[in-house]
């Protein structure tokens, strides 16, 4: 394929190229498939599930087309099919829906519930500003918790229901797997791809103290396959005075400042009268940030109140 191959991603964070799971297996795949391509990065809008995507040529491939952006690579771009040959096997299939459920959903609890949030807010929000981040944040949270089904008085119940499932789902894997270098007839498959997404995101996104990254790291031969195909396809991750623009302007100055010497400290100057208009004017905005937040968290409490009475009060259509 030509060389201007691209794949858009979400930032790079936590020593990964992306810290994003979706386009970590995107970027794996390709690696796997050996396709020369171009990184690139963006931040405009985190929270579309069309990244990742792939440009290719005057073509795009968009991650919500077909069943997402690894099938799309395959029989929209052109890639190499990792898959062939395995799609009709009984223990690949069970592997698949093992890997894109109970294992997708434990992380997906993981990052958005399970803990203060602090893995997802940089992966997928970060570079917003404050107030924009933590609506779309609390958004997505919420949006995982209508999906699972979790309220208030049923929300334990929930949590051991899917940390179990992951659990099982990693003794699954585990046994699979035992010493080969890949899960399925020790060459690499899209399920390779997806699942060593998830194992270093687990074991480098989430804090020591997650339950997921736990129950993960009891598998020593999990670990040890992740460990080992990440040094060998996965390149360093940019450091952020490294990445190149993230689609934005043309400036280096980040790498500049730090590689140069310390800038000199400039003399005051007494603001002008345009600097403290700006300036009024700055807080004046954040201040209504602030104030769009408490109104967006009123909604948000008084929604699921609503629904909690629905559940806990609603219709019987049975009597």
């Amino acid at each position: 394929m030509a060389e201007f191959n691209t794949l858009v991603v979400r930032k790079p964070c936590f020593g990964l190229p992306t810290g994003c799971p979706e386009c970590l297996s995107a970027y794996i795949y390709l690696k796997f498939a050996k396709i020369p391509f171009h990184l690139d990065f963006h931040l405009n809008n985190p929270h579309t599930d069309q990244i990742p995507y792939f440009e290719f040529g005057d073509c795009v491939a968009y991650n919500n087309e077909r069943e997402g952006i690894v099938e799309c690579l395959k029989k929209d771009v052109g890639v190499v099919d990792l898959d062939s040959g395995f799609s009709t096997v009984p223990e690949w299939i069970s592997t698949k829906a093992i890997l894109t459920t109970w294992l997708a959903d434990a992380l997906a609890y993981e990052l958005w519930l399970g803990g203060e949030g602090s893995s997802a807010y940089s992966i997928y929000y970060s570079d917003l500003p404050w107030p924009l981040g933590k609506i779309l944040y609390w958004k997505k949270a919420h949006w995982v918790k209508l999906k699972h089904g979790i309220t208030n008085d049923k929300a334990e119940v929930k949590k051991e229901e899917i940390y179990e499932r992951a659990n099982s789902g990693y003794d699954a894997l585990s046994t699979y797997l035992g010493e080969q270098n890949y899960l399925h007839e020790n060459r690499p498959s899209s399920l390779d791809a997806i699942f060593l997404a998830h194992g270093l995101v687990v074991l480098q996104t989430l804090p020591e103290s997650s339950v997921l990254r736990i129950k993960f790291s009891e598998h020593a031969n999990l670990v040890r396959y992740v460990q080992q195909r990440q040094t060998e396809i996965l390149e360093a991750a940019p450091s952020p005075s490294s990445v190149p623009q993230f689609h934005a302007g043309s400036s280096s100055y980040a790498s500049r400042s730090q590689s140069g010497s310390k800038p000199k400290n400039k003399p005051k100057k007494e603001k002008s009268q345009e600097e403290k208009t700006f300036k009024r004017k700055a807080k004046y905005f954040v201040v209504a940030q602030l104030v769009a937040v408490v109104v967006f968290l009123t909604l948000m409490t008084t929604y699921d109140d609503a629904e909690l009475e629905l559940d806990d009060g609603g219709l019987d259509y049975d009597e």
